[in-house]
Protein backbone atom coordinates (compact mmCIF):
# COMPACT_ATOMS: atom_id res chain seq x y z
CA UNK A 1 0.00 0.00 0.00
CA UNK A 2 1.18 3.42 -1.06
CA UNK A 3 1.35 6.23 1.69
CA UNK A 4 2.49 9.73 1.78
CA UNK A 5 4.92 11.58 -0.70
CA UNK A 6 8.16 11.89 1.13
CA UNK A 7 8.82 14.92 -1.44
CA UNK A 8 11.16 15.75 0.73
CA UNK A 9 13.25 12.71 0.78
CA UNK A 10 12.75 12.19 -2.98
CA UNK A 11 14.06 14.73 -4.04
CA UNK A 12 17.36 14.61 -2.29
CA UNK A 13 17.88 11.35 -3.85
CA UNK A 14 17.31 12.27 -7.35
CA UNK A 15 19.44 15.29 -7.01
CA UNK A 16 22.23 12.63 -5.97
CA UNK A 17 21.40 10.82 -8.55
CA UNK A 18 22.18 13.21 -10.93
CA UNK A 19 25.31 14.23 -9.17
CA UNK A 20 26.66 11.10 -9.94
CA UNK A 21 26.30 11.44 -13.39
CA UNK A 22 27.46 15.34 -13.09
CA UNK A 23 30.87 13.74 -11.60
CA UNK A 24 31.40 11.71 -14.25
CA UNK A 25 30.82 8.98 -11.94
CA UNK A 26 28.64 6.58 -14.35
CA UNK A 27 27.81 5.86 -17.98
CA UNK A 28 23.97 5.03 -18.68
CA UNK A 29 21.94 3.77 -15.77
CA UNK A 30 25.03 2.11 -13.85
CA UNK A 31 24.89 3.92 -10.77
CA UNK A 32 22.26 4.93 -8.11
CA UNK A 33 22.22 6.72 -4.93
CA UNK A 34 19.99 6.27 -1.79
CA UNK A 35 18.52 7.76 1.40
CA UNK A 36 17.38 6.71 4.45
CA UNK A 37 14.68 8.24 6.83
CA UNK A 38 15.10 5.43 9.74
CA UNK A 39 12.33 7.50 12.07
CA UNK A 40 9.43 6.65 9.30
CA UNK A 41 11.40 3.36 8.52
CA UNK A 42 11.69 3.49 4.94
CA UNK A 43 14.24 4.50 2.58
CA UNK A 44 14.22 5.95 -1.48
CA UNK A 45 16.37 4.63 -4.65
CA UNK A 46 16.69 5.43 -7.95
CA UNK A 47 14.43 3.38 -10.10
CA UNK A 48 15.90 0.48 -12.34
CA UNK A 49 16.94 1.53 -15.76
CA UNK A 50 16.39 5.12 -15.97
CA UNK A 51 20.06 7.23 -16.24
CA UNK A 52 21.38 8.47 -13.25
CA UNK A 53 21.03 11.98 -14.96
CA UNK A 54 17.28 12.03 -16.07
CA UNK A 55 15.95 10.69 -12.06
CA UNK A 56 13.78 13.28 -10.74
CA UNK A 57 11.68 13.04 -7.85
CA UNK A 58 8.46 11.86 -9.58
CA UNK A 59 10.89 8.57 -10.52
CA UNK A 60 12.43 7.57 -7.10
CA UNK A 61 10.74 4.74 -5.17
CA UNK A 62 10.05 4.49 -1.60
CA UNK A 63 10.74 1.18 -0.05
CA UNK A 64 10.24 -0.11 3.53
CA UNK A 65 13.05 -0.72 5.72
CA UNK A 66 11.76 -3.31 7.28
CA UNK A 67 10.95 -6.17 4.31
CA UNK A 68 11.88 -4.00 1.42
CA UNK A 69 8.23 -3.40 -0.30
CA UNK A 70 7.39 -0.26 -2.33
CA UNK A 71 5.72 2.24 0.25
CA UNK A 72 5.26 4.83 -2.65
CA UNK A 73 6.40 5.24 -6.35
CA UNK A 74 5.12 3.36 -9.89
CA UNK A 75 8.44 2.58 -11.10
CA UNK A 76 10.48 -0.93 -10.32
CA UNK A 77 12.97 -0.02 -7.68
CA UNK A 78 17.38 -0.21 -8.78
CA UNK A 79 18.10 -4.24 -8.81
CA UNK A 80 20.35 -3.03 -6.45
CA UNK A 81 17.79 -2.00 -3.90
CA UNK A 82 18.58 -5.03 -1.50
CA UNK A 83 21.95 -4.79 -1.44
CA UNK A 84 21.32 -0.55 -0.07
CA UNK A 85 18.92 -2.50 2.26
CA UNK A 86 21.31 -4.59 4.06
CA UNK A 87 23.96 -1.89 4.32
CA UNK A 88 21.33 0.16 6.23
CA UNK A 89 20.42 -2.48 8.27
CA UNK A 90 23.77 -3.48 9.01
CA UNK A 91 25.24 0.09 9.39
CA UNK A 92 22.65 1.72 11.52
CA UNK A 93 25.42 5.42 11.44
CA UNK A 94 24.46 6.12 8.10
CA UNK A 95 21.95 8.03 6.40
CA UNK A 96 23.25 7.75 2.52
CA UNK A 97 24.40 4.99 0.02
CA UNK A 98 25.93 6.10 -3.57
CA UNK A 99 27.00 3.16 -6.00
CA UNK A 100 28.86 3.93 -9.38
CA UNK A 101 30.77 1.67 -11.66
CA UNK A 102 33.56 4.40 -12.00
CA UNK A 103 36.85 3.64 -13.93
CA UNK A 104 39.30 3.41 -11.41
CA UNK A 105 37.47 2.65 -7.95
CA UNK A 106 36.02 -0.68 -10.53
CA UNK A 107 39.23 -1.83 -12.22
CA UNK A 108 41.02 -2.22 -8.30
CA UNK A 109 37.65 -3.82 -7.09
CA UNK A 110 38.12 -5.98 -10.43
CA UNK A 111 41.76 -6.58 -9.41
CA UNK A 112 39.87 -7.74 -5.79
CA UNK A 113 42.45 -5.24 -3.96
CA UNK A 114 42.03 -2.68 -1.36
CA UNK A 115 43.44 0.63 -2.00
CA UNK A 116 46.50 1.78 0.21
CA UNK A 117 46.38 5.21 1.12
CA UNK A 118 49.34 6.25 -0.54
CA UNK A 119 48.85 10.02 -0.12
CA UNK A 120 47.18 12.71 1.53
CA UNK A 121 44.68 12.75 -0.40
CA UNK A 122 43.34 9.64 0.39
CA UNK A 123 44.32 10.52 4.19
CA UNK A 124 41.68 13.34 4.28
CA UNK A 125 38.60 10.33 3.54
CA UNK A 126 39.97 7.94 5.03
CA UNK A 127 41.45 6.65 8.12
CA UNK A 128 43.34 3.59 6.54
CA UNK A 129 43.16 2.04 3.41
CA UNK A 130 39.54 1.64 1.05
CA UNK A 131 38.86 -2.30 2.11
CA UNK A 132 37.98 -4.48 -0.23
CA UNK A 133 35.44 -7.47 0.50
CA UNK A 134 35.94 -11.06 0.02
CA UNK A 135 34.70 -12.70 -2.79
CA UNK A 136 30.81 -13.93 -3.04
CA UNK A 137 30.55 -17.72 -2.50
CA UNK A 138 28.55 -19.83 -5.54
CA UNK A 139 25.79 -20.43 -3.03
CA UNK A 140 25.65 -16.23 -2.95
CA UNK A 141 25.07 -15.62 -6.01
CA UNK A 142 22.81 -18.64 -7.13
CA UNK A 143 20.53 -16.60 -4.21
CA UNK A 144 19.61 -13.61 -2.38
CA UNK A 145 22.78 -12.15 -4.98
CA UNK A 146 21.84 -8.25 -4.35
CA UNK A 147 21.18 -8.56 -0.63
CA UNK A 148 24.27 -10.96 -0.76
CA UNK A 149 26.57 -7.89 -2.40
CA UNK A 150 25.17 -5.96 0.58
CA UNK A 151 26.02 -8.22 3.45
CA UNK A 152 29.93 -8.62 2.63
CA UNK A 153 30.45 -5.25 2.82
CA UNK A 154 28.58 -5.19 6.66
CA UNK A 155 30.73 -8.04 7.20
CA UNK A 156 33.63 -5.82 6.62
CA UNK A 157 32.16 -3.85 9.67
CA UNK A 158 31.54 -6.34 11.81
CA UNK A 159 33.43 -6.81 15.54
CA UNK A 160 36.96 -5.45 15.24
CA UNK A 161 36.86 -4.73 11.75
CA UNK A 162 36.94 -1.28 9.72
CA UNK A 163 34.55 1.35 11.11
CA UNK A 164 32.38 2.96 8.78
CA UNK A 165 32.49 6.63 10.02
CA UNK A 166 36.40 6.44 9.32
CA UNK A 167 36.26 4.01 6.01
CA UNK A 168 33.00 5.54 4.63
CA UNK A 169 32.90 3.27 1.70
CA UNK A 170 34.29 -0.62 0.40
CA UNK A 171 34.96 -1.91 -2.96
CA UNK A 172 32.84 -5.09 -3.14
CA UNK A 173 35.08 -7.70 -5.06
CA UNK A 174 34.55 -8.25 -8.86
CA UNK A 175 32.19 -5.56 -8.84
CA UNK A 176 32.67 -2.23 -8.15
CA UNK A 177 32.51 0.86 -5.37
CA UNK A 178 29.98 1.30 -2.50
CA UNK A 179 30.06 4.74 -0.30
CA UNK A 180 27.83 6.44 2.07
CA UNK A 181 27.62 9.28 4.54
CA UNK A 182 25.03 10.92 6.66
CA UNK A 183 22.97 12.05 3.38
CA UNK A 184 22.76 10.84 -0.26
CA UNK A 185 24.64 13.74 -1.41
CA UNK A 186 27.61 13.01 1.31
CA UNK A 187 27.69 9.67 -0.20
CA UNK A 188 27.97 10.93 -3.60
CA UNK A 189 31.04 13.25 -2.33
CA UNK A 190 32.62 10.30 -1.19
CA UNK A 191 32.30 8.65 -4.06
CA UNK A 192 33.78 11.09 -6.21
CA UNK A 193 36.68 11.10 -3.36
CA UNK A 194 36.83 6.96 -3.87
CA UNK A 195 37.52 7.90 -7.51
CA UNK A 196 40.34 10.40 -7.39
CA UNK A 197 42.23 7.93 -4.80
CA UNK A 198 42.13 5.19 -6.91
CA UNK A 199 43.30 6.67 -10.18
CA UNK A 200 45.78 8.33 -8.42
CA UNK A 201 46.67 5.03 -6.46
CA UNK A 202 47.09 3.52 -9.57
CA UNK A 203 48.94 5.93 -11.56
CA UNK A 204 51.39 6.65 -8.24
CA UNK A 205 51.96 2.52 -8.20
CA UNK A 206 52.61 2.58 -12.22
CA UNK A 207 55.61 5.26 -11.67
CA UNK A 208 56.87 3.24 -8.96
CA UNK A 209 55.92 -0.06 -8.31
CA UNK A 210 57.53 -0.30 -4.61
CA UNK A 211 55.67 2.83 -3.34
CA UNK A 212 54.67 1.87 0.44
CA UNK A 213 51.67 3.92 2.46
CA UNK A 214 52.21 6.78 3.94
CA UNK A 215 53.66 7.54 6.86
CA UNK A 216 51.06 7.12 9.98
CA UNK A 217 51.55 10.21 11.30
CA UNK A 218 50.85 12.13 8.50
CA UNK A 219 48.20 10.12 7.44
CA UNK A 220 46.66 10.57 10.85
CA UNK A 221 47.14 14.58 10.98
CA UNK A 222 45.16 14.82 7.19
CA UNK A 223 42.55 12.53 8.76
CA UNK A 224 41.83 13.97 12.24
CA UNK A 225 41.82 17.69 10.87
CA UNK A 226 38.90 17.10 8.57
CA UNK A 227 36.85 14.33 10.75
CA UNK A 228 36.89 14.50 14.34
CA UNK A 229 37.02 16.48 17.30
CA UNK A 230 40.15 18.13 16.51
CA UNK A 231 39.25 18.66 13.55
CA UNK A 232 39.72 22.45 12.00
CA UNK A 233 39.54 22.43 8.14
CA UNK A 234 36.68 24.07 6.62
CA UNK A 235 34.06 26.74 8.29
CA UNK A 236 32.31 26.12 11.75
Amino acid sequence: MRTGSFDALRDAVAAANNEIADAGLVVQAFGNASQIDREAGVFAIKPSGIPCRQVSGDDVVVLALEDGGVVWGDHRPSSDAPTHRAIYNGLSEIGGVAHTHSLYATAWAQARQEIPCLGTTHADHFRGPVPVTRALTTEEIAGAYEAATGSVIVELFAGDGFDPEEAPGALVSSHGPFTWGPTAAAAVTVAAAVEMIAELAAHTLAIRPEQGPIEAPLHERHFSRKHGPMAYYGQP
